[in-house]
């Protein structure tokens, strides 16, 4: 079974930065998950996929993968492109789009 190591991104619901600093390792699933017939819940005899574990570096989680022999595969993040504008420049003269209602 394979680890996931990875940063997580900030929720749709964030408008800062919090739980996104830190690494977070999870297990991806062994078996695909399946509807039980009588009351219709989702569910799996995969028991790793509830377990996730939070590390301050990225260092530190590939050396407790390496430590307890978890193969893992680390994803990068993708760092955001921060565009600054000020509200005046909907409004300037020389704007490359026009502005319309």
């Amino acid at each position: 079974m394979v680890a996931r190591i990875y940063r997580p991104a900030k929720t749709a619901m964030q408008s800062g930065k919090a739980k996104t600093q830190r690494w977070v390792l999870d297990y991806e699933p062994e078996s695909p998950r399946s509807v039980e017939p009588l009351m219709g819940y989702t569910s799996s005899a995969d028991m790793k996929q509830q377990v996730r574990m939070v590390f301050d570096s990225k260092e530190d989680a590939v050396g407790y993968a390496k430590r307890n022999g978890i193969a893992f595969r680390v994803e990068e993040p993708a760092e955001r492109k921060i565009r600054t504008a000020a509200y005046s420049d909907n409004f300037k003269f020389d704007r490359l789009a026009p502005w319309t209602h």
